[in-house]
Order: structure tokens, then C-alpha cells, then sequence
């Protein structure tokens, strides 16, 4: 992983330990904001990833309704690699090589 992706994913785990205090359960969406780009900065390109980021800031207002919005990136596969794994998130696919994020609760 490039130390821009390393960088962001921890200033995000910065804010969510210490700075989420300060805007507790403000978020519209299910994944929260911060969630959501911990998990585009995982799997997409830097770019992408502010990108869709900054949109999903941005949608979380009053001016929209919010709900359930998973991520949705780009991802192929690994074929072959049959060793006992965590899971930390659900790929649901939705179109050819596009897949729905969805985080694993336990």
C-alpha cells in the first residue's frame, strides 16, 4: 500500500477515535462517513477515493434523506488463494467486476 493510502487510512482512524466525540451519531448514512472512506481508501485508487469521499460528505445533510449507502468499488479476485482468512468486509456483486461493500459485524 503507497504511504498516501497509509496516511489517510490514519488520519481517519485518528478522527474516528478522538474527533467523532465532538459530532456523535450525526451522520445520515449506514456506513458512516468516516467508515465509508476507510473502505474506498482500502480498495480504490487515492483519487477515486477522495472523490467519492467528498461526494458522500457532501450528500450527508438534512437535504437528504440518508439510510443504508455501501460503498461501491472495483475488485478482482485473487484466484487461488485458498488460505484461512478473516473477514472483514462482504463483496456483493452488483455488475461485471463491481461489487457492494458490506462491513462484517463480529
Amino acid at each position: 500500500m503507497k504511504i498516501s493510502k497509509k496516511l489517510s487510512i490514519l488520519l481517519l482512524k485518528f478522527y474516528q477515535k478522538y474527533l467523532t466525540i465532538f459530532s456523535y451519531g450525526s451522520c445520515r448514512y449506514i456506513p458512516t462517513c468516516s467508515q465509508y472512506a476507510m473502505i474506498q481508501f482500502e480498495y480504490n485508487n487515492i483519487f477515486r477515493a477522495f472523490y467519492n469521499s467528498t461526494l458522500r460528505i457532501l450528500r450527508c445533510n438534512q437535504l437528504f434523506e440518508g439510510g443504508f449507502d455501501y460503498p461501491i468499488i472495483k475488485y478482482s479476485p485473487n484466484k487461488g488463494n485458498f488460505k484461512k482468512i478473516r473477514v472483514k468486509y462482504w463483496l456483493i456483486p452488483i455488475s461485471n467486476g463491481k461489487y457492494k461493500v458490506i462491513k462484517n459485524w463480529n
